[in-house]
């Protein structure tokens, strides 16, 4: 297992994969972003024609499908039996249907495992999602968990879907849905999240909360940064 391990939480849209991503640049450590291993299964999924609420159905996509994870420019990219997804994942089909995949306890199983196989290859880790503090990594050194107003995680939401290509053309700027449609999206998603019997979304009880409402991202990853530096001192 990795010498630092180091969790980020928090439900859609808190920051936490720009704060993840970004924090492990200025630790030189690796970054895992959970949330795009999700999506690319409920995407294969999709494409599959599968029943999305069977299990079973979800389990032979995992097991038939190679799905790979890397780090480029900056971003987590996505491939999916060697075709490149990266962008299709962050689509509001998907999202919106990643909660079979969240919901699975079969699914998540599989996926904890992933995610703590890809730590041990590691020697410092930063891990963001949902459960990485309270499942995955119940033993990282260092836990935190985003947290924002459901009015501001609209509005970013709302951003990056603007900056996304749109399907049809593979350019331009992409989807426009109104912050309502978006609010009433997260909130779906955060109830679905907090009452799932697996892995529900929560801090661990020993997370730093970090409320990131009136936060810049830098200010988000200085503030992260800083609390890292103390622990370290503190350990050491």
């Amino acid at each position: 297992m990795a010498n630092l391990i180091i969790t980020i939480d928090g439900p859609a849209a808190s920051g936490k994969s720009t704060a993840a991503r970004l924090l492990a640049e200025r630790l030189g450590a690796s970054f895992l972003d959970t949330g795009a291993m999700y999506r690319a299964v409920t995407l294969a999924a999709m494409q599959a024609g599968v029943d999305i609420s069977n299990e079973e159905e979800l389990l032979s996509i995992l097991d038939t499908s190679e799905f790979q994870f890397a780090v480029k420019e900056g971003k987590t990219a996505v491939c999916i039996d060697g075709v490149d997804i990266t962008e299709q994942i962050r689509g509001p089909e998907v999202t919106a249907n990643a909660r079979h995949i969240a919901s699975s306890a079969k699914l998540r199983e599989k996926l904890v495992a992933m995610q703590r196989q890809f730590a041990a290859g590691e020697d410092k880790i930063v891990t963001e999602g949902r459960d990485q503090g309270t499942v995955a990594f119940p033993d990282a050194d260092i836990k935190f968990y985003l947290a924002a107003e459901t009015a501001e995680r609209a509005r970013r939401r709302q951003a990056e879907l603007r900056a996304l290509p749109r399907p049809s053309e593979g350019r331009g700027k992409g989807q426009e849905r109104t912050l309502e449609e978006i609010q009433s999206a997260i909130e779906a998603r955060d109830k679905s999240d907090e009452r799932r019997a697996v892995g529900p979304l929560k801090p661990a009880s020993d997370a730093i909360v970090v409320d990131t409402t009136d936060l810049s991202i830098e200010e988000v990853v200085q503030k992260l940064l800083c609390c890292v530096k103390e622990k370290c001192l503190k350990k050491g």
